[in-house]
Parts: structure tokens; sequence; C-alpha cells
């Protein structure tokens, strides 16, 4: 497609070239500008059908980005113009120069534009970034108010376990409290049946002493009654009833 525009162009460049006087150096050297600019864009050789006036080596294709490229293509379209206008080929110096100005004018206005549309990129990609940044910030805080959560419910059921232990212990607590109140209450009770046995016996060994007093007393008034022939049986008794009390 770019050969098929720059070929009648170039052709045209050829007849102005072909035409051209020493007079006009300035359009001349436009010219060839605008030929360097054409070979420049060519991705291939290109085939001319009519020999030039000078061999020109043509270059590699270069890998333009697209905006520097539709740069050249209006620069190429711009310089074309004046070729395309009912006008002599060989114009007159003050229009070429108002051209010239005009032209560089809209090519300063298309560069702030293109610097524009760059600087728009470059935003739309830092917003992006940003935006990919606040969503991993927000991922990162979400992650770990979830830890957050987490911990709470494990300190949270770390409490119930402490409180379920605590009541557990307070429950052998009053366990061995009622255990030792109650051993204590048999213990009294051992104490208290011990105590009333060895009463009883105790009142059992006074009664039986009082009886064995009271048969002594007896006994004496007998002996007193039947004279001393029984002094040693007596003596024999108390000796006994002695022996007895201790």
């Amino acid at each position: 497609m770019l050969q098929l525009i720059c070929l009648p162009c170039v052709l045209l460049i050829r007849q102005t070239l072909l035409k051209q006087k020493s007079k006009k150096p300035l359009l001349l050297l436009l010219r060839l500008l605008l030929l360097l600019l054409l070979l420049l864009l060519l991705p291939l050789p290109l085939p001319l059908p009519l020999p030039l006036p000078l061999p020109l080596p043509l270059p590699l294709p270069l890998p333009l980005p697209l905006p520097v490229l539709l740069l050249l293509l209006l620069l190429i379209v711009l310089l074309l113009l004046p070729l395309l206008l009912p006008l002599p080929l060989p114009l007159p110096l003050p229009l070429l120069l108002l051209l010239l100005i005009v032209l560089l004018l809209l090519l300063l206005l298309l560069l702030l534009l293109l610097l524009l549309l760059l600087l728009l990129l470059l935003l739309i990609r830092l917003l992006i970034l940003l935006l990919l940044l606040l969503l991993l910030v927000l991922l990162l805080l979400l992650l770990l108010l979830i830890l957050l959560l987490i911990l709470l419910l494990l300190l949270l059921l770390l409490l119930l376990l402490l409180l379920l232990l605590l009541l557990l212990l307070l429950i052998i607590i009053l366990l061995l409290l009622l255990f030792l109140i109650l051993l204590a209450m048999l213990h009294n009770l051992f104490l208290n049946v011990s105590f009333f046995g060895v009463a009883v016996v105790v009142n059992d060994d006074e009664e039986e002493e009082e009886e064995e007093e009271e048969e002594e007393e007896e006994e004496d008034d007998d002996d007193d009654d039947g004279g001393g022939g029984s002094s040693d049986d007596d003596d024999d008794d108390d000796d006994f009833d002695y022996d007895n009390e201790i």
C-alpha cells in the first residue's frame, strides 16, 4: 500500500527535479527530503519504472512504532499537498515559506497530541498498576482480618477450656471437702459410740463395786453377829475387794 501511495509522489518529484532550475534551491531540498522520507518508510525496495537521475541506496526497513509511522504519513501528505494544488511547479518563495510554517505548526500540534496520548496511556497504566496494588493490599488486609478472626476464635476456645477446667477443679474441691466432712462426721460418730460404750462399762463397774460394798457390809454385819471366828475370811474378802477395785 505504501508503494502504491509513494509511486505517484516519486514520479512527481522526478518531474519536478528534471524541470527545477537552480534559482529555487529550497524547493529542491524540500522535494529531496520528501523522497528520503518515502524511502525510509518503504518496507521493500521500491521498484521504480523510471531511472532516477542519482542512484540512491535504499535502506532496510526500520521497526518504527505506530505513532511515528502515522506522523510520517501525515508529514508526507502535507508535503505532497502543494503538488496537488493547481499552482505552478516552481512555487513562489513566500508561499512556500508560508506553507512550510503551516506544516511545522501542524507537526508541532501533532507531536503535542501524540505526547498527550502517550501521557494518557502512561497514566492509564499507572492507574491500572495502582488499582492492582490496591487490590493486593485489600487481599492482604482480608487475609490479615481472617487470621485475626481465627486467632480470636482460638483464644475464645482456650478461654472456654480454661473455664471448664476451673469448674472441674471447683467440683473436685467441693467433693473433697464433702468427703472430709463425711469422714469427720463418721469419726465423731465412732468417738461418741466408743465413749458411750466406755461410760456404760464404767457405770457397770461402779454398780458392781457398789453391790460388792453392800455385800461386804452385810458380811461385816454377819461377822459382828457371828463372832470373830471368821476374821480370816473377812481379811481375805477385803483383799479380794481391794484387788477388784485396783
